[in-house]
């Protein structure tokens, strides 16, 4: 499955290749409960074709219907959800609220140009004027989010998030699955023959190599993922050796409270690594549901990752309560 940034983008380029107007529109604010966050996107084609979504279905049939006929001359606001007979009439939840930009997206060259930046992995932040349809790119800064200000609406188009998995066994294979769903580019690396001749999923090729040697060849940037579920120290110490030393969102390591503190002082007595550098290890890996099965673990992997990505750090928050509940007993 394709990042729906990227989706809709490509969507949009095969048609105004055909000849068609295309309106993008962009959640630019919400208020309530919203189920697409702000930054999300929906491209409009004259010939009612559409690719992405900004609420989840509750505003898409009314807004391909409009840009369908009407097709975004110029930048513009709309809003959903003002009134009490708007949130009836299209279903927002919970007295939600949707504020769209709404603009004609008709620029091949520029449309190329952030299809380009998201395949070679790299991140633009797109400006547009309200007043005059100015358009800007500048390279993505840590400060810089969806943001609508002195009517001009700046997203981010940034690359496919990608799930680095090493380890080709019954967890790796659950992982590259549910990551897929997800969106995730899906990478996988094992040099054990056995686990790679009995590797099943033949829409997922794994990549040749040692683990260290595979993610050192790998662009490997803040939208990475790294995780290690061979359960064979060999394998998933060589793969730490280059993913603690990486920009990756996330590294996390399969295994006990024991093994991964086992894990850590064997990477800085023997390879030099420092207590900074292997506390960014996540190990026991995923969020603490009980879970056993190798899909219940690739579900509390994708659960703390899911998580992490939108700030919520729900392993500290448990933290916090059992340090909190100890000092009262």
């Amino acid at each position: 499955m394709q990042n729906s940034q990227l989706e809709v983008l490509l969507g949009c380029l095969e048609c105004l290749q055909q000849g068609q107007k295309i309106s993008l529109v962009s959640v630019a604010k919400t208020w309530g409960t919203s189920p697409r966050p702000v930054g999300a996107l929906l491209a409009v084609s004259s010939e009612g074709r559409f690719f992405g979504s900004v609420s989840g279905g509750c505003v898409e049939e009314d807004l391909i219907e409009q840009l369908k006929l009407n097709p975004a001359q110029k930048p513009h606001i709309m809003i959903y959800g003002e009134t009490q007979e708007q949130r009836h009439r299209f279903g927002l939840p919970c007295g939600g609220a949707l504020e769209l930009v709404v603009e004609p997206f008709n620029d091949i060259a520029e449309l190329q140009k952030l299809i380009e930046a998201i395949e070679q992995r790299h991140s633009l932040y797109r400006s547009v004027s309200l007043a005059n349809g100015e358009i800007s790119h500048k390279s993505l800064q840590a400060e810089h989010n969806p943001n609508l200000e002195d009517q001009v609406w700046s997203n981010v188009f940034g690359p496919l998030w990608q799930m680095i998995i090493v380890g080709a066994g019954e967890t790796g294979r659950y992982l590259a699955e549910m990551s897929q769903a997800l969106g995730y580019q899906v990478l996988v690396s094992d040099p054990r023959p056995e686990y790679r001749k009995n590797w099943p999923m033949k829409n997922i090729e794994l990549l040749p190599g040692f683990p260290d040697d595979v993610l050192d060849s790998l662009a490997i940037d803040h939208r990475s993922v790294i995780v290690t579920v061979a359960h064979d120290p060999k394998v998933d110490d060589m793969a730490l050796l280059s993913a603690l030393k990486s920009s990756a969102f996330y590294v996390g390591s399969l295994g006990s409270k024991v093994n991964n503190q086992n894990r850590r002082e064997r990477l800085m007595e023997h390879f030099g690594f420092s207590l900074q550098e292997v506390n960014r290890l996540q190990g026991p890996v995923g969020l603490p549901i009980g879970s056993k099965t190798p899909p219940e673990i690739a579900l509390a992997i994708l659960a703390e990752v899911t998580a992490l990505r939108n700030g919520i750090d729900i392993k500290s928050q448990l933290n916090l309560t059992q340090q909190a509940q100890e000092a009262l007993a």
